[in-house]
């Protein structure tokens, strides 16, 4: 009997060992607000909590330009997913970034329980990142939204800065302009992996020309088999990005990620 009962005793200690282990795990840095969501900001991340987590705990990553134009992340974190940021500005979405992205993903999964596929989110150069990471990583992208993304740098007014050259290692504009590692010369990786990907443009950008960048991936991606939608927003520039209401872009991805 006192055998009995010492079992049942050292399995609800076991028991309480596991239930503290799945309690929501604190993130590191200074605690704020975002328009009325808790924030987490430290090293150059930022991780935003909704008020209900979604099952699965699934999250949307910000690529570049913070804050600006956040329908669509209100709208994420009003269905339950946290919005995270790791700054890689001055990087284009070089090796070092995916190197970044890379360090953060595993932090979020291992360590906080978040959902093993992220949805990208990248505005005009954010789209480097966001494909770079995302055709390194296919199996780890639950969808794609880019808004004017960047898919080419050599139709980019900013890929003569030099910034590019330095990020990538290029040591002449011939080298640059060789290269084959723009997202719009890799896409089956993600549609091998079946990632659905929805953009938002204005049709008289002359910023990231449309004919250049979604239009090119549009028609690969399509001939690969993967779902491409593209928004097209008559008569608008490169800005403003997004939506004034997101509901078409959010509807898009719950409806073609998967397990949704």
């Amino acid at each position: 009997m006192k055998y009995v009962v010492k079992l049942s005793a050292m399995l609800l200690i076991l028991s309480v060992g596991f239930l503290s282990a799945e309690e929501e795990k604190p993130f590191p840095g200074k605690k704020g607000q975002w328009h009325g969501f808790d924030q987490y900001s430290w090293q150059g991340k930022k991780v935003v909590v909704p008020k209900n987590v979604a099952d699965g705990k699934p999250w949307v990553i910000r690529a570049r330009f913070w804050g600006h134009e956040p329908q669509f992340d209100f709208a994420m974190l009003n269905k339950g997913y946290h919005v995270v940021y790791c700054n890689i500005g001055g990087l284009y979405g070089a090796p070092e970034a995916v190197k970044r992205w890379d360090e953060f993903y595993k932090f979020l999964t291992e360590e906080h329980g978040f959902a093993k596929k992220g949805v990208l989110e990248g505005m005009s150069r954010g789209g480097l990142i966001i494909y770079n990471w995302g055709i390194a990583n296919p199996t780890k992208v639950a969808a794609i939204y880019g808004d004017a993304p960047v898919m080419d740098f050599k139709s980019w007014p900013g890929a003569g800065s030099g910034g590019i050259h330095k990020a990538y290692g290029f040591k002449s504009e011939d080298e640059a302009n060789a290269y084959k590692g723009n997202p719009v010369d890799n896409m089956a990786p993600l549609a091998k992996a079946k990632v659905p990907i929805i953009h938002v443009v204005g049709d008289a950008d002359k910023v990231v020309p449309v004919a250049e960048n979604t239009a090119v991936a549009e028609k690969r991606y399509k001939e690969l088999g993967g779902l491409f939608r593209v928004i097209h927003k008559e008569g608008v520039g490169h800005h403003p990005h997004s939506l004034k209401d997101p509901t078409p872009i959010v509807e898009f991805i719950e409806k073609n990620v998967e397990g949704k």
